[in-house]
């Protein structure tokens, strides 16, 4: 099972999920697309000295990773792996699930599960609020991201323009509520999750994986108004999982830049 030792093999393996995804026509290189970019600007932010422990930060990054790698390749090899992320891969076989409840599902597998049980994994009892500033700082890379991701979807479903304009952005209201909702659960999982025993954490994985799924569930099926809105917005993308992928990766580029001269 691959997992990285670095930050540097984190996106090395995030490339290959993405070129495979291409080569597979598979909606799982969408997230993975997000991702790297995440993963670069923690990067970044070490190098710039942007967090309090850089090398604290690189620990928790790869900790953080290879929990979605190893979910990953589970998949792929037909393995037994987290429900919720299991759910969120599935999702990326069927036809109706649109661009952004693609990206939805991986965040809430990630952040919601991932993201607090790494940030335990780095610390102690005595020491988990010593990394409150630098998991702020992720929550930061991570919201800045929404810019890009809109301008990705507008670019694959053009109609969202004229949508957003009628309704005051009300997507990006959405996707920053649930990173925003799924950061503080996270956050508050890993100060709980850091006082488990060791003996007791995989039963407390567990029971936190199941209430995941169940978000995930959600964002697959929002009620019937909602779904249909989703599959009036599916109908009308454009673009195979290359130029969806490859969309994203400019908006994403674009955003980045846009960032550095302002």
């Amino acid at each position: 099972m691959k997992q990285a030792t670095n930050i540097n093999e984190v996106i090395q393996y995030l490339d290959e999920i993405i070129a495979k995804s291409i080569d597979d026509k598979s909606n799982l290189g969408l997230f993975a697309t997000l991702y790297r970019e995440v993963t670069v600007r923690v990067k970044e932010g070490i190098l710039a000295g942007s967090f309090q422990n850089g090398e604290r930060m690189e620990k928790l990054d790869v900790i953080f990773a290879n929990r979605y790698i190893k979910a990953y390749y589970e998949y792929q090899a037909k393995e037994k792996t987290s429900e919720c992320w299991e759910f969120a891969f599935k999702q990326a076989e069927r036809f109706w699930p649109i661009v952004l409840q693609h990206l939805l599902l991986g965040m809430n597998a990630h952040i919601n599960l991932d993201l607090g049980i790494a940030s335990a994994e780095v610390s102690t009892v005595e020491d988990i609020e010593d990394l409150k500033h630098d998991f702020d700082q992720i929550n930061v890379i991570l919201s800045s991201l929404v810019g890009g991701v809109e301008k990705c979807l507008v670019k694959i479903w053009p109609t969202l323009a004229w949508i957003l304009k009628c309704t005051g952005k009300i997507d990006t209201f959405c996707i920053d509520f649930s990173m925003e909702t799924a950061r503080n659960g996270a956050w508050k999982f890993a100060t709980e999750f850091v006082a488990v025993p060791q003996n007791e954490r995989e039963a407390s994985i567990e029971q936190r994986d199941k209430k995941i799924a169940e978000i995930g569930r959600l964002v697959s099926n929002p009620g019937y108004l909602m779904s249909a809105v989703f599959k009036f917005i599916r109908i009308f993308e454009r673009g195979t999982i290359a130029d969806k992928i490859r969309d994203m990766q400019i908006a994403e580029q674009n955003n980045t830049a846009c960032m550095a001269a302002a």
